[in-house]
């Protein structure tokens, strides 16, 4: 008789306490303690929570953003910024250093949407930034902190892809162009060079909107999430074409987001319909479908040393150790 197969997992630890629906989860190495990282969690009631996974409870909360959904949060690579865009609409970069929780300094969105923003940093102290723009099919480049506007990236007016659903800022190692994939309400996934503010290629591999993308820089490959039951996995060859390369159907629709482990060896996915779901990277095939949440997942991340998190309507954030890395 077939050996019957493992149980599922359960999470390591569930964190409780935000009381709203969680929006958007972020890690970052704690200072002076690599093995122990900080989570921040964005709330549907626009509060941004600090967590310990030591103590596993709130070190402290930020509010900025007038009870209007957090929609997304990064800290800057130094660790002691933070970026939070929310639905007021605005984004704020807040002052972590030495126990400080303050807005230094903030953008005023066009966009109330759910598209969130994306960072490629420049160098120490500035950073470009791509968020959701004035147009309803428009995305804006700025420099920052200065906020000095790059340029405005519209598609073709015969092209009508619908607004931006999620954007990826990103570059090469042999160039220093920036560039950005944009996933768009029609289903599509363009690549825009920003220097030069055109298309360099385009592919419509979903039916229903993008809603969430990754990028893997290093083997040039990508993968995205949509309303519907598709994932699809592309690549980017040397002339900046994008082509699907595999596809996987899920047996329920709705994909919020999609998410690469910083080692590219997985990915994971959070679902409408509850789940989480894991995924090999290079072969593409399932490995775990963890069932905890009692509501759609709106988001999932890693931390750098395996550690998956995953925020839910349902007001928890479950934290799960799966495939350590290796």
């Amino acid at each position: 008789m077939a050996a019957p197969f493992p149980p599922p997992p359960s999470p390591r630890f569930v964190l409780r306490g935000t009381q709203s629906a969680v929006n958007t989860l972020h890690f970052c190495p704690a200072p002076g303690a690599a093995e122990n990282p900080l989570l921040f969690s964005g709330s549907q009631n626009g509060l941004v929570h600090i967590w310990s996974l030591q103590t596993r409870r709130i070190v402290a909360t930020l509010n900025g953003h007038g009870g209007q959904g957090v929609t997304w949060l990064k800290t800057l690579p130094q660790g002691q910024q933070l970026l939070s865009q929310g639905r007021d609409p605005r984004l704020c970069l807040w002052d972590l250093a030495e126990g400080r929780n303050t807005v230094m300094d903030s953008v005023q969105l066009d966009s109330v949407g759910f598209c969130k923003s994306s960072i490629l940093v420049r160098g120490q102290l500035c950073w470009m930034l791509a968020v959701p723009g004035k147009g309803s099919d428009e995305v804006q480049i700025l420099e920052m902190p200065s906020k000095t506007s790059v340029c405005t990236l519209k598609p073709e007016a015969d092209a009508k892809p619908g607004m931006p659903m999620c954007l990826g800022l990103w570059q090469t190692n042999s160039s220093l162009r920036p560039l950005l994939l944009a996933g768009y309400e029609d289903g599509s996934v363009t690549l825009w060079d920003v220097s030069e503010r055109k298309v360099c290629s385009q592919i419509t591999c979903h039916e229903e909107p993008v809603m969430g993308l990754d990028f893997d820089s290093q083997k040039a490959k990508g993968v995205s999430g949509s309303a519907g039951k598709v994932l699809a996995v592309w690549s980017l060859d040397d002339q900046q074409s994008l082509q699907v390369k595999k596809t996987h159907e899920l047996i329920n629709p709705g994909i919020a987001e999609v998410t690469l482990r910083p080692d590219h060896r997985l990915f994971a996915t959070a679902g409408w319909d509850h789940r989480i779901r894991v995924f090999h990277w290079r072969t593409i095939k399932p490995l775990a479908v963890l069932a905890f949440h009692s509501a759609p997942v709106h988001c999932v991340a890693f931390a750098a040393d395996g550690l998956l998190a995953a925020g839910s309507k349902d007001q928890r954030i479950s934290v799960w150790s799966l495939y350590p890395c290796p």
